[in-house]
């Protein structure tokens, strides 16, 4: 088994993912600091050594090599509400015989869930009860279908000292909603405190699953947006599926990160990043409370606040279902660039016999790659 990969020090300076030692003498961690220089660097001699100039592909790791193999920067935009880079690709001029370029067209697709006014999912809408707005301009949907389609899942679980009576309700809560969701997702299990672990990578295998849910020492601090960042890049890097998912469930808001809360919610409106949703066991902490609802609300995902952990089945079995019915949307982004700028995004839904549907689903997108 593998120590999950910690990020830290995104800022400017890019990193290199080396390996060390981790206290728990069957894991490892890979550090996430490095130098710019370093990458660039480094990018220069493999492309050297490939005698090609174009950008490599990365493939994306087996599950049991992507645990301890540095991350890269995946080039596949997946169907979660990102924008696709306008590349430019050269096509005959049949006049001339030479070559032009021209742009291609740059696409977003968005996951939706419709909910009514007392809060029930509203999943039997057509293409035409459907507006979307970026920037507050109109745009013209493209594609749209309502299809239970399989799902790259990643579920954090906080694993601090203050769960600890509460992990056996919690796992079976985790289980729940893996049995109700589509056979054919694939997940993997983090468990975090201060570090995160990655105790099971991409499988089906409910089995290997709720064994990593065991895998628990509920010691330490809480890390929550060091595992966040780092599981929303493990999905980004490494997932077979495009649509993609994170659920966290915490009792407790973040003391331990490197990552600020405003970098982790910019990681994840990133292209490429994945829905989340979030259970917070946080009592009266106001704090975390607000922390987990915006990041939720950013990516188009809910957060769920139980007063009790009998709550905890009932709302991941809710969620399973949630995620199985969605609405896919894509429509053509009147973007023209990619500079990292940020566009807001709203779709609202309307339909007889219908009042006050509410739409969620990610609430903006940046254009180009993260800065940090």
């Amino acid at each position: 088994m593998r120590l999950f990969a910690r990020y830290t020090d995104w800022s400017k300076r890019g990193f290199i993912a080396s390996l060390r030692a981790s206290r728990r003498p069957d894991r490892v961690v890979r550090s996430g600091k490095g130098a710019a220089a370093l990458v660039a660097a480094v990018l220069a001699m493999t492309v050297a050594s490939r005698g090609q100039s174009a950008t490599a592909t990365a493939s994306p790791a087996s599950p049991a090599q992507s645990s301890s193999q540095s991350i890269q920067p995946s080039p596949t935009p997946a169907a979660t509400g990102q924008t696709a880079q306008p590349s430019v690709e050269p096509v005959p001029d049949q006049g001339a015989g030479t070559f032009v370029f021209r742009k291609q067209v740059d696409e977003v697709v968005l996951h939706a869930t419709v909910v009514d006014a007392h809060g029930q999912l509203a999943a039997h809408l057509d293409r035409g009860g459907f507006s979307v707005f970026e920037d507050g301009l109109p745009q013209t949907i493209t594609s749209f279908r309502r299809q239970d389609v399989p799902v790259a899942m990643g579920i954090i679980v906080d694993n601090s000292g203050s769960i600890r009576a509460q992990r056996q309700q919690i796992n079976q809560a985790v289980l729940n909603l893996i049995r109700a969701s589509n056979p054919d997702d694939e997940v993997f299990i983090v468990n975090f405190s201060e570090n995160s672990y990655l105790d099971q990578d991409f499988t089906s295998d409910i089995h290997l699953l709720e064994s990593a849910l065991n895998q628990t020492s509920a010691q330490g601090s809480t890390a929550l947006y060091d595992a966040i960042v780092a599981s929303a890049r493990h999905l980004k890097n490494n997932a077979h599926l495009d649509k993609r998912v994170l659920l966290v469930i915490t009792d407790g808001q973040d003391n331990m990160s490197r990552e600020t809360f405003e970098e982790t919610l910019q990681d994840l409106q990133q292209k490429n990043a994945p829905t989340l949703y979030a259970i917070g066991l946080v009592g009266q902490q106001p704090q975390g409370r607000r922390a987990l609802q915006e990041l939720a609300d950013a990516t188009g995902g809910a957060a769920f606040f139980p007063t009790s952990l009998d709550e905890v089945s009932d709302i991941t079995r809710n969620l399973a279902h949630d995620i199985r019915n969605q609405y896919v949307i894509a429509y053509t982004s009147h973007i023209q660039n990619v500079s990292a700028d940020y566009h807001p995004i709203k779709v609202v839904a309307n339909a007889p016999g219908y009042p006050q549907l509410q739409v969620r689903t990610r609430s903006g997108i940046y254009t180009g790659e993260s800065v940090r």
